[in-house]
């Protein structure tokens, strides 16, 4: 018999799981949200499941609860749950945020429910709530230990692989994941504007770059990313690091703080290569800091 479970909180993490957990045969206890007619949404995804704006009404009974509400908030869901006796003594309580640990939810625990985080590693921006958006990703789990172990059993069931962390490594966690994707969009956007002062158009900037980019991604999974440097710092030459930055301050001012500072730390990846001689690398680290 699989753990009763009720969402709080009817985004599109939320509402995915609603309708995911139903599909591979969690009962649905209810769905909650602020708004009525968002958790009236989430509901009809499985029809018959009971909605309320208020938490406590849907998680008394249930064994698993989810709360899928902003981060900024979940810590004040989780307090008025509990002071309203929202939750079933041995209950798992789950927060999938990926910045914030499972302690934030203190008075859960006092309330003699148990606490963890489970954080898909995906971005569900544009998800299509009609497939499934867990299948094959990775599932970062961490908290008491009973909510470790139904974590991963629910990971897997959902189709995803369960990864277990530290709680007090969460915040470092994250930033692994914001930088591995959305500064990763912040660096491609830039070398997208560097191409189109190079004369390239937008539209055709991908069929430029893309099997660079491509390329160096399927190098970094081979060899990892001390092992996939190339280029201009990794060989040492400085006069064209030097040229580089002359013509950005130039044609993009405003980028020239961030292409320093991303030479610097690529000076740091050729050092530990050990591809840079002594003298190359006090030149480059003199010319990305004047």
């Amino acid at each position: 018999m699989k753990a009763r479970c009720a969402v709080v909180g009817c985004g599109r993490v939320g509402t995915s799981l609603v309708i995911h957990l139903n599909r591979v045969g969690y009962p649905l206890c209810g769905v909650a949200s602020r708004s009525l007619k968002s958790a009236a949404k989430a509901a009809e995804m499985v029809p018959g499941t009971p909605y309320s704006t208020d938490p406590a009404e849907v998680t008394r009974d249930a064994d698993l609860v989810f709360l899928t509400t902003p981060d900024d908030t979940i810590a004040e869901v989780a307090d008025a749950i509990a002071e309203a006796g929202g939750f079933k003594e041995g209950a798992t309580v789950l927060h999938c945020s990926g910045s914030l640990p499972s302690t934030i939810m203190a008075t859960v625990r006092e309330a003699g429910a148990f606490i963890g985080s489970m954080h898909p590693l995906q971005s569900f921006a544009g998800a299509d709530l009609t497939t499934n958006p867990f299948e094959g990703i990775i599932m970062s789990v961490e908290g008491d230990e009973p909510c470790v172990a139904l974590a991963l059993a629910l990971a897997a069931d959902l189709g995803a692989r369960g990864l277990t962390i530290e709680t007090h490594a969460k915040t470092m966690y994250h930033a692994a994941a914001v930088v591995a994707s959305n500064c990763f969009v912040t660096v491609q956007d830039m070398a997208w504007q560097f191409i189109s002062d190079a004369g390239v158009s937008e539209k055709d900037a991908w069929s430029v770059l893309g099997p660079l980019i491509e390329g160096t991604m399927a190098n970094i999974k081979k060899v990892g990313p001390v092992a996939a440097l190339t280029g201009p710092i990794a060989r040492g030459d400085v006069d064209t690091i030097g040229t580089h930055l002359e013509k950005i301050a130039e044609m993009k001012p405003g980028l020239a703080a961030l292409y320093k500072a991303l030479c610097l730390h690529t000076v740091d990846i050729a050092s530990r290569k050990n591809t840079l001689s002594a003298e190359a690398e006090e030149a480059l680290v003199q010319r990305l800091t004047s």
